[in-house]
């Protein structure tokens, strides 16, 4: 089972949907945070613990974990989507675009 963690900002829209895509897929499990101290679910200590690997929307976000965590990140897989907030949750673009990033991270 790999463990894939998914950030954005405030865990509304973009993280959520690859949490909702990923954990239905067979070996992985999937789960969602935000950078924001306002976020529905705030990233922890315990989520990068938990992630083999981590993906984050934006580059900010990878700023924001590195500042903030960066003896935890220090073996983990991280990748930068350039996914912007564009989108609202489960739109069928950005789907199509979790699907096909995520899955060439991947390699699967």
């Amino acid at each position: 089972m790999t463990n894939l963690l998914f950030v954005c900002s405030r865990n509304q829209w973009r993280s959520p949907t690859a949490e909702a895509i990923w954990r239905r897929r067979p070996g992985f499990a999937a789960r969602s945070a935000g950078t924001s101290p306002n976020a529905r679910k705030p990233i922890s200590p315990v989520d990068i613990h938990w992630a083999d690997v981590i993906f984050v929307m934006e580059r900010k976000h990878l700023n924001r974990l590195q500042a903030e965590f960066s003896r935890l990140l220090e073996h983990k897989r991280l990748h930068v989507l350039d996914i912007p907030d564009d989108y609202h949750y489960m739109d069928p673009e950005l789907v199509d675009i979790l699907n096909d990033l995520v899955a060439s991270c991947l390699a699967v």
